[in-house]
């Protein structure tokens, strides 16, 4: 049997080997269909990973889509996530982007969380959990992203003395 991938919010970002879904009607998308709509055109438990980079910070009830991607990533899939953090220039520089992330935003969705209860659906784990700076800008930056990436403490000490430093993204991996 094959593997299944979807690549979700795809934009220009074809790839091959995958299902590519996004809003527009792009050279190398498969399938066009808007978020926002309560359900996705897929069968449950179908796919093995799920790649949604920089694509929830444009939708209003996110936690609808997780829902959604939980509902048909296989039982030990992998959805890895990439959105952009609430101190990025990117983040307020979009006029498409209705939303903003924190470190412990996905948090909120793995099995076991203290505020996990707020929604009938969990992923078992969180793989990966790291903030991206814009290595391109400043070579302390590299520095800085080993630093504030060594621990969960050292993510959350972060998120709240962000302004010296403004990071880029976030970037989870969750399994289902």
């Amino acid at each position: 049997m094959s593997i299944r991938k979807l690549n979700l919010g795809c934009g220009t970002d074809i790839r091959e080997g995958w299902i590519n879904l996004d809003c527009a009607r792009l050279p190398g998308v498969d399938i066009v269909h808007d978020l926002n709509e309560a359900t996705l055109p897929f069968k449950s438990d179908i796919f093995d990973e799920i790649v949604c980079d920089d694509i929830l910070e444009h939708i209003f009830r996110y936690d609808r889509v997780l829902r959604e991607l939980h509902r048909i990533l296989k039982p030990g899939g992998c959805l890895t996530i990439r959105v952009p953090h609430f101190s990025s220039f990117a983040a307020f520089t979009d006029p498409t982007h209705v939303r903003f992330f924190a470190v412990r935003t996905f948090d909120f969705f793995v099995r076991g969380n203290p505020r996990s209860y707020y929604y009938d659906f969990s992923f078992s784990s969180m793989e990966k959990r790291r903030i991206i700076f814009n290595k391109d800008r400043f070579k302390v930056h590299r520095i800085l992203e080993h630093l504030v990436n060594a621990s969960a403490q050292t993510q959350e000490w972060y998120d709240e003395r962000v302004r010296l430093f403004p990071a880029l993204n976030i970037e989870v991996v969750l399994i289902k």
